[in-house]
């Protein structure tokens, strides 16, 4: 079994001064948690996998493709491999699980 605490990961990805801190990888998938703080820009591209987002905490806007949504606490998005997706509209520090299938390379 593989368990970990939401508060040690934002710890470590604080600790390693990125957005981004991948914490499982497996032959199908990966994890990680991002971070984006309120009013920050979301500076990702399309990705070659697929994408599940778990809003842990925080509240923006999310635009996939020519779709935009509200997110916040307990919103979960899929996101097909290769479409362009951009969190904006930051108003609370988002804190996101991320899902990617196959493992993000």
């Amino acid at each position: 079994m593989k368990a970990f605490r939401l508060d040690e990961l934002e710890a470590e990805r604080a600790a390693n001064d990125g957005a981004y801190l991948q914490f499982l990888r497996e032959r199908n998938m990966s994890v990680g948690l991002y971070a984006l703080d309120a009013g920050e820009q979301d500076p990702q591209n399309p990705h070659k996998q697929d994408e599940v987002y778990f809003v842990v905490s925080g509240r923006a806007s999310l635009t996939v493709g020519t779709e935009t949504t509200q997110v916040a606490r307990g919103s979960v998005v899929y996101v097909p491999a290769g479409v362009a997706h951009k969190f904006h509209h930051i108003t609370e520090d988002l804190r996101v699980l991320v899902v990617f299938s196959p493992p993000e390379s």
